[in-house]
């Protein structure tokens, strides 16, 4: 099928899903390369192209204007941890027994997009936050990392990564190891061998993240491999830290919104840079690349959910709707608007649907592929 596309605003809900059921479902000729991207506690109003007049997103709104907006696109929780499980099961985090942040673990019996990808010779990298378990039992890391307690141990190697470079819940978005005082954060970052990584760890922490992810990528390439992805960006969590380039940015505002605007607009950056290399690299147009948070903004924080009530930890829209675009240059041509629900859970069945690999019939699923459009 011609993937040319008129750029409007799809009013007619049939035609949206006769378009969209097209696109994500012609064939390629090689199966594509796979990047999911979340950031934390982004809010729906922080982004540009969802309407915000200071922040600076170029490479989002660049996204969202030759992808697929989701206008109605929505975390599966309130909080981090049951978003991720869902994100990566296709599953309700009520199944599994995450409900709330730092409980419960994945759970090794669950399925997930990494290991069903891993299993059909996908290169695989979890790069950034994981919170879904401990990334050591042998001393004391992060929230629950602690000698003894194996009960939670839980790091991603042990849920089809190849590649690791994770840590096990939130750290400063400048500065990754330290406090905004300068003192240690007590929170590392592991490998896929469970040693703590030690070097590279200053600076930006968005940077720091992207720093693995692209010799990731281009490993993959050299030994002719697809590759998935998953990059979870510690900003705009508390704590909440830009670099003085990022915070000269937005000198007019107050040293708060400096801050927050700042760590969004260089996690922004770093999604231009990974976009970059993929062109260099010669793969971007069979890369798809997909881009949402895990839920909406934090309290008392310089964050937005536009217009809509309340935010994290609300099950009211400010909640859990959240911004969300993507993109897959050789399907997807031009700019796609939609206002159809969907939902993390959607991610794990919709790409399995896109590889045409089945989804395991021993479990119930709650995501759908392409979200409703199958309805």
């Amino acid at each position: 099928m011609n993937s040319q596309l008129v750029t409007m605003k799809i009013l007619n809900p049939l035609l949206r899903i006769v378009i969209l059921f097209f696109i994500l479902n012609s064939s390629a000729q090689e199966r594509p390369n796979v990047i999911l991207i979340m950031a934390d506690d982004m809010g729906w109003g922080d982004a540009a192209y969802n309407g915000h007049n200071v922040i600076k997103t170029p490479t989002l709104d660049a996204m969202a204007a030759e992808g697929i907006r989701f206008d109605r696109f929505y975390s599966a929780s309130p909080v981090c941890s049951p978003t991720r499980m869902s994100f990566l099961t296709g599953r309700n985090p009520h199944r599994s027994g995450v409900f709330s942040a730092n409980k419960g673990i994945l759970r090794p019996e669950e399925i997930t997009i990494s290991e069903k990808l891993q299993d059909i010779g996908y290169s695989t990298g979890h790069f950034g936050k994981w919170h879904l378990g401990t990334m050591t039992h042998s001393e004391n890391d992060a929230n629950r990392g602690a000698p003894g307690n194996i009960k939670e141990y839980n790091p991603p190697v042990l849920h089809g990564y190849d590649k690791v470079f994770a840590t096990e819940s939130k750290v400063p978005t400048f500065n990754p190891m330290l406090k905004p005082d300068g003192t240690p954060y007590g929170t590392a970052f592991w490998d896929e061998n469970n040693n703590k990584v030690t070097d590279n760890l200053s600076g930006d922490a968005s940077k720091v993240v992207m720093d693995r992810v692209l010799p990731f990528i281009d490993d993959a390439k050299s030994n002719d491999k697809p590759f998935l992805a998953v990059v979870w960006f510690h900003a705009p969590h508390k704590p909440v830290v830009a670099g003085s380039t990022h915070r000269n940015m937005y000198s007019d505002q107050s040293i708060d919104k400096q801050h927050y605007y700042g760590c969004i607009t260089a996690m922004d950056e770093q999604i231009g840079r990974l976009r970059a290399h993929l062109q260099t690299q010669g793969i971007a147009d069979n890369t798809i690349i997909t881009f949402c948070s895990d839920n909406g903004p934090e309290v008392n924080v310089d964050g937005t959910a536009g217009p809509y009530r309340d935010r994290k930890r609300s099950l009211y829209e400010g909640g859990v709707r959240v911004p969300s675009v993507m993109v897959w240059p050789e399907k997807i041509t031009q700019q796609i608007i939609t206002d159809e629900p969907f939902v993390t859970s959607d991610y794990f069945p919709t790409i399995l649907d896109i590889l045409d690999i089945d989804l395991p019939s021993d479990r119930s699923y709650d995501g759908e592929p392409h979200g409703a459009l199958n309805k």
